[in-house]
């Protein structure tokens, strides 16, 4: 296998890994109630929290083409049809990650808390709250990026100049 489907596969068991931690710390707790779930299910919608797994399924799906084309490149054209036609079912499967997130909100959270926090997201500030934090995330990516190469480029600087005091020219 090539390193570039080995690691694809890895990131895809690292997001099944990573989702089913999270279910079962939320399922490892006491079971949450079936009105905090409900609360926390709202939540969840309201929040946008699902846009960081939108593609998780094409996602895994791909991997797993990818690694079946690497193994037999002779069936790429049927394993690449075969994939379109399993897409639809396990597209519906992607809902499943609401309930996951909404159980672990809901595991941590009392009723009143969630009330309170699914008010905020219904709220004026709330939804643009949902609405501006892609470019808020974005802003703030870019602007640490430029932030530690300026910070990258001061302590070269300054190993540089402390060094040379030790006498070493680095």
């Amino acid at each position: 296998m090539h390193r570039s489907t080995i690691a694809g596969a890895l990131r895809a068991g690292v997001l099944a890994i990573a989702l089913a931690g999270v279910a079962g710390a939320a399922w490892a707790q006491s079971a949450p109630s079936a009105a905090n779930v409900k609360i926390a299910r709202e939540i969840v919608l309201a929040s946008g929290a699902t846009r960081a797994f939108e593609g998780a399924v094409p996602s895994i799906m791909q991997q797993a083409l990818s690694i079946f084309v690497q193994q037999n490149p002779d069936l790429q054209k049927e394993l690449l049809g075969t994939a379109e036609a399993l897409r639809p079912e396990f597209e519906k499967r992607a809902s499943e990650i609401v309930d996951i997130i909404a159980r672990a909100y809901a595991g941590r959270f009392s009723e009143a808390e969630l009330k309170t926090i699914l008010s905020f997201y219904q709220s004026d500030v709330g939804k643009k709250f949902v609405a501006q934090l892609p470019a808020v995330l974005d802003e703030g990516f870019t602007r640490t990026q430029e932030w530690g190469a300026k910070l990258s480029e001061e302590v070269v600087v300054r190993m540089r100049t402390e060094m040379k005091k030790k006498g070493h020219a680095i």
